[in-house]
């Protein structure tokens, strides 16, 4: 969310991007965020579902895997594909030699991980973690079909057919995952889903793009795709120390079952930031690509998507912590209360993690990825100290050490990063303030209304709590922050 129409300024005296730009991020999205939520909802729906079914420790055991995933995800060469995209003079040849690119990369992860799973089930003690591994390695077989037709319509800024295939994608991994959960897969279910979803996405991804075509194995000319590919790639190696290395920690100390309750509640924190804010994203960095000479314009669609995203994002993360004990008894029963407290302390930390997210894709279309590069060493270094601290009192010392490291890591980023993109400490500010105090002012109105409230079943309780905090924060920004409210309608309605 973030360019052009995301670049619609605050000040009459703003400059105006190009209206045909305009028209085409407003479009995306619209459809980016549209179609991601009804997919959400579909995922959701399913996840809370198969969560009922599934055990802890079958949680537990597919974090251990998932931390090896992410990092061959990241190295996956989507790097080179938005290279692909931020070149936008780059002709068929340099589609082929992506293509080459990612074939390359892929079959090596996939043997990598395939030789890799002993090791990695030797360090957790669970035997079944390479047996695991190895089904789980076919996923990267998919990923240059996705990630070629990926590059293609983002330069063509087409995420309407982007989002139709990820619907589709969406419906046949809950379908997937259900059905095996019912079936009595039990963990295995969590590695069937996904790889149905991948599968799926890849192949219509490329079809609807009309991206097939032979790879290119000459390299002669692609430098340029390579050395930015490559240092994005070397950012997520950081970024991926960032984000799992607390798996990596609890995953060694914590029981599964233990572990399945902190990525659980991480799973339940997240769901805004991981699951909202990266969509958006890929509409943001095509966007800026194309504004990427006018700092101006840069700078304001950062601003917008800043104002945007956390009127959303701060009533969702300050809301889920006030109501984390009901909310998480109605949708995931008795068996995972002990979630509650860790969803808790997470959520306070959520908001600066998706502050933080929101401003690579701006620096690295700007030409910048050496600093989102240094700010993920930061991250890669800070996050895991805290975890090594924290892990001493277990999955709430872990969730707790979120809260200590990120509003640091966020604010040092924001300093490197806002002078390369034109924007102003005072002007993230004014964008920052409405929201964050109308979220704490529903936060402790939901709070004080929870005290008093007597015994109730849960789901009356949540209901209550609930609607009395979307009228507390809604009434907030009608009073003091009409404009904003005003903008995120107007983007509703394509205005």
């Amino acid at each position: 969310m973030s360019a052009a129409d995301l670049t619609a300024p605050a000040q009459e005296d703003s400059p105006q991007p190009d209206a045909k730009l305009r028209s085409q991020v407003r479009s995306a999205v619209i459809w980016r965020s549209g179609t991601q939520v009804f997919s959400q909802l579909v995922a959701w729906a399913s996840t809370f579902m198969v969560i009922r079914i599934l055990s802890p420790t079958d949680y537990g055991l597919f974090a251990m895997t998932s931390v090896v995933l992410v990092l061959f995800g990241l190295l996956n060469g989507y790097g080179f594909a938005n290279a692909a995209i931020a070149q936008r003079d780059g002709g068929k040849e340099q589609l082929r030699q992506l293509f080459g690119l990612l074939i390359m990369v892929n079959l090596g992860l996939t043997a990598l991980q395939i030789l890799l799973a002993p090791l990695v089930a030797a360090y957790y003690r669970q035997p079944i973690i390479a047996d695991m591994l190895r089904v789980q390695a076919l996923i990267y077989l998919t990923n240059p079909f996705q990630a070629l037709g990926y590059a293609v319509l983002s330069r063509a800024m087409d995420f309407r057919r982007q989002a139709q295939v990820n619907v589709v994608s969406a419906l046949l991994s809950a379908a997937t995952a259900l059905g095996c959960a019912l079936a009595g897969f039990g963990v295995w279910t969590l590695v069937a889903a996904p790889f149905v979803m991948f599968a799926s996405r890849a192949l219509g991804t490329i079809t609807v793009a009309r991206a097939w075509m032979w790879p290119s194995f000459d390299f002669r000319g692609a430098r340029a795709l390579a050395g930015y590919g490559g240092t994005i790639m070397a950012g997520q190696i950081f970024w991926f120390m960032q984000t799992q290395s607390d798996i990596i920690v609890a995953g060694r100390t914590f029981a599964p079952h233990e572990l399945g309750f902190y990525t659980t509640a991480l799973f339940l924190s997240q769901i805004f930031v991981t699951k909202v804010v990266p969509p958006l994203n890929e509409v943001a960095f095509s966007a800026y690509a194309q504004i990427q000479d006018d700092l101006s314009a840069v700078a304001a669609g950062f601003l917008k998507s800043v104002r945007v995203i956390m009127t959303i994002a701060l009533p969702f993360c300050l809301g889920l912590a006030a109501v984390a004990f009901p909310a998480v008894k109605v949708m995931l029963g008795d068996k995972w209360m002990a979630s509650a407290p860790i969803v808790q302390l997470l959520c306070i930390a959520m908001p600066f993690m998706t502050l933080h997210v929101l401003f690579g894709p701006a620096a690295n279309a700007c030409g910048h990825p050496r600093v989102t590069t240094r700010s993920a060493i930061l991250g890669a270094v800070l996050m895991p100290l805290c975890y090594m601290v924290g892990v001493h009192w277990g999955a709430p010392g872990i969730a707790a050490s979120w809260i200590v490291a990120y509003p640091l890591l966020t604010a040092i980023s924001a300093w490197w990063i806002m002078p390369l993109i034109g924007v102003k400490a005072a002007d993230l500010r004014a964008a920052l303030v409405p929201p964050v105090l109308g979220a704490l002012a529903m936060a402790l109105g939901v709070t004080m209304l929870d005290r008093a409230l007597p015994p109730l079943p849960a789901l009356v309780r949540l209901s209550l709590m609930v609607t009395t905090g979307g009228a507390i924060y809604g009434g907030w920004m009608l009073a003091f922050a009409r404009s904003r409210l005003r903008e995120l309608l107007d983007l509703a309605l394509k205005r």
